[in-house]
């Protein structure tokens, strides 16, 4: 595939956040280009539906994160996408990995990533997690329960004490839907501050010998377009901090601030920048060290959909057009078993026609998927050209994060490929799921 003569998109609003990569041009033809390869080639050499990834926007996506906290570890948020060719480019740009499963933690070893770069958490780990995570030697554990830590402990094979963390939490909401909320009370996630029971894992971590309390950790939510919450976190947090070496004689050395930042899925969607939200925690951190008496922890943070998120673009194709009940409705060769969060949150997206010019008219569209749910929309609304016709590819942007990683095999259709592109060329990531492996696994006879 060679690089196209472009010219660059133009977006409703300028000055906001893109929800396409940097390199996203517009093309003869109605195309646009991502990474100097067509979308409609990419459509037509892997098929529909398929996600396309811009390796050059990850990776600086990757770098802005470690110029707004040069001082603290970044690790990528690895459930927001996962494979092999993520794992190298995160390696590479000096960042560490997040994972919340034995099969996150095998595939990151697989492309020998620094084990001591890996943080293990999630509130219900398994045993075989845990044993894992063991073997593999991670650098920390994040404690989401009283229940693992003597399980944990019993593990560890010595002679060096394994190093964790507790998840606070901080008693604050903040993120884009209820239901990825996870920093207020009476949710599954972290132990509360306020109700007594992070403190009472502290004691019972520091009276085990083959464990390591090395810092606390908390994570707020999902899609969250403003520093405060985490300015407010931190207080709370470092408060916390404060009473442990006060009751306790201890003085953590780390504080892991988790994830969480937004990152923008339509045009005018509030998104700050890494360096935004960087200089805001960084201020909240040293004016808390100030009023606590407390050295300044190291700090993690653990972007993950802010680094990936815009890199991605959907591919479907249109499979028919039609109009009832005053409505449009243009369903693809996809849906909710590629990209459940529709569905599950409400998330909404934009949508753009490419690979031929329209003169006709825009119209309101719903893009719809394939399966036998009513609720499979992808998007509602959008303005798409009125003679759209079967065939047609339609371009999501915005879809580099929990699309693949939650895709399911619903109806048997098979998960989407995953294609990179760099410098005007494309390379497959992960093929398409096929019915042979279906059928590899259904061993019922």
């Amino acid at each position: 595939m060679t690089a196209l003569s472009t010219t660059p998109l133009s977006f409703p609003v300028p000055a906001a956040p893109s929800v396409w990569p940097a390199s996203a041009v517009a093309a003869p033809g109605g195309d646009v280009s991502v990474g100097g390869v067509s979308l409609t080639e990419l459509a037509g050499r892997y098929g529909t539906p398929a996600y396309v990834v811009d390796e050059a926007e990850v990776r600086a996506r990757a770098a802005a994160w470690r110029r707004a906290l040069p001082d603290a570890e970044v690790v990528y948020a690895a459930k927001a996408f996962l494979c092999r060719a993520m794992v190298d480019w995160m390696e590479e740009e000096g960042l560490g990995l997040d994972v919340c499963s034995a099969g996150e933690l095998e595939l990151a070893a697989s492309r020998g990533f620094p084990a001591d770069r890996i943080v293990l958490h999630g509130n219900a780990k398994s045993p075989h997690d845990l044993r894992t995570a063991l073997r593999l030697g991670v650098g920390r554990i994040v404690i989401d329960s009283e229940c693992e830590i003597a399980r944990l402990a019993a593990h560890v094979p010595g002679p060096e004490a394994q190093q964790v963390m507790v998840r606070v939490l901080p008693g604050i909401e903040a993120g884009g839907h209820r239901k990825i909320r996870t920093g207020a009370e009476g949710q599954k996630f972290g132990l509360s501050i306020a109700e007594g029971d992070a403190e009472d894992a502290v004691a019972r971590i520091l009276g085990q010998p083959r464990l390591e309390l090395t810092g606390l950790h908390t994570h707020l939510g999902s899609q969250i377009a403003s520093p405060e919450p985490y300015t407010r976190a931190v207080r709370r947090v470092i408060a916390f901090m404060a009473r442990i070496r006060d009751r306790y004689g201890i003085t953590l050395p780390e504080l892991d601030l988790g994830g969480g930042f937004a990152a923008a899925q339509l045009p005018g969607d509030p998104a700050p920048a890494p360096a935004a939200y960087g200089r805001r925690i960084n201020d909240a951190l040293v004016r808390a060290c100030a009023e606590f008496d407390l050295p300044r922890p190291r700090l993690t943070v653990e972007p993950g959909r802010s680094i990936v998120a815009a890199a991605g673009v959907a591919l479907y194709r249109v499979l028919s057009v039609k109009r009832t009940g005053g409505r449009v409705f243009a369903a693809v060769d996809g849906g909710m078993s590629d990209n459940p969060r529709p569905a599950l949150y409400g998330a909404r997206y934009t949508v753009r026609m490419v690979g031929r010019s329209a003169d006709a008219p825009m119209r309101a569209t719903s893009v719809v998927g394939r399966h036998c749910e009513a609720g499979d929309v992808l998007a509602e609304s959008v303005e798409l050209p009125e003679d759209l016709r079967p065939g047609d590819v339609l371009a999501v942007p915005a879809s580099g994060a929990y699309q693949v990683s939650m895709a399911s095999g619903y109806n048997l259709t098979g998960r989407p490929p995953v294609v990179a592109v760099a410098g005007g060329r494309s390379r497959l990531l992960m093929r398409r799921e096929a019915f042979e492996d279906h059928l590899g696994r259904d061993v019922g006879l």
